[in-house]
């Protein structure tokens, strides 16, 4: 009976034994399956491409800015967004790609999604990570750009709170300027550039457009709301036709990266400028090229503070 007793009790241990292997190796199998990377299908101008839903290591030739908005986690972006005064702390560990974009350093830099605005590399990128191209002005205002950058990152409760802080901030700025300009008052943005041309722009194609139009609401003129805004482009106009799309506020970036230009100099010595309200008013502001050049979010919320802590102070001054 004792040996039998024993063998029973040698038989439950083992069956004990092999129960909870069973159950380690059942266990197993979704920790392992937690490893792989969750795919999805995205909808670019190339076609559907399969993208991590969660990207972690991200290279872009233009879209920094964009993408910090949204907390993504850039690894390699173009020369020019380290021009960008607003993002440098978020740049501080990236990598210069290049412009044109090296192939050679993106590839080094093992990125699991390449985000293009020039598809020229397309097909040299897009064998390294599944590469998303996102054609200029594919998104004309704060609010779209968020929402398509946060698609793209996995990242849509940071794109929420991003618009939430966007515009709650545009409403304070709003307010400041309620009482130092007039409702009925508007504005006009230009660029000089070292070719001697000189352009309006419109609400979504940097140089403050969009702080300017969108976040605060402030107005343009009639000649430029009909000629600009309504057909969505900039216009390349002459000194002579200055005054037709003048406005009570004028903002002017300076194109001039040899510092040679004599464009925007010839036109403030010329009578037609003079002769502007905005000028005899000291309503006109040269504005800094690579600060208002950008027009991603980060960088608009930061140039409607800019811009309205200008009007405020102009106000100011010109009460005196």
């Amino acid at each position: 009976m004792k040996k039998q007793s024993w063998l029973t009790g040698l038989a439950l241990l083992l069956v004990f034994a092999l129960s909870a292997c069973s159950g380690a190796n059942e266990s197993s199998g979704p920790a392992s399956g937690k490893e792989k990377t969750d795919m999805r299908t995205y909808h670019s101008s190339k076609g559907d491409v399969k993208i991590p839903a969660h990207p972690k290591r991200i290279v872009t030739d233009f879209y920094a800015g964009e993408l910090f908005t949204v907390d993504a986690n850039v690894v390699g972006a173009g020369s020019w967004s380290f021009k960008n005064p607003f993002i440098k702390t978020q740049l501080k560990n990236v990598t210069d790609v290049g412009d044109p974009v090296n192939v050679e350093k993106v590839m080094q830099l093992k990125p699991d999604v390449i985000v293009l605005m020039k598809d020229d590399q397309y097909d040299k990128l897009s064998k390294i990570a599944p590469t998303i191209v996102i054609p200029f002005n594919t998104a004309k205002n704060v609010k779209d750009t968020v929402s398509l950058f946060g698609d793209i990152a996995g990242a849509k409760d940071k794109a929420k709170s991003f618009m939430a802080d966007f515009n709650k901030k545009a409403e304070t700025d709003k307010k400041k300027l309620e009482g130092v300009i007039s409702k009925d008052a508007t504005f006009s943005l230009y660029e000089s550039t070292d070719k001697g041309e000189l352009w309006v722009f419109n609400d979504h194609s940097g140089r403050g457009g969009q702080a300017v139009y969108n976040a605060l609401g402030l107005k343009a003129p009639p000649k430029v709301e009909k000629d600009i805004m309504k057909t969505g482009e900039m216009k390349q106009i002459s000194q002579e036709v200055v005054p037709e799309y003048a406005a009570d506020y004028m903002f002017i970036t300076d194109y001039n990266p040899n510092g040679e230009s004599k464009t925007l100099q010839r036109l403030k010595e010329s009578s037609i400028w003079k002769n502007l309200d905005a000028v005899k008013k000291n309503r006109v502001f040269i504005n800094d090229f690579n600060t208002f050049y950008p027009y991603d979010p980060i960088s608009v919320s930061k140039q409607m503070d800019l811009i309205t802590d200008m009007l405020i102070k102009r106000a100011e001054e010109n009460k005196k």
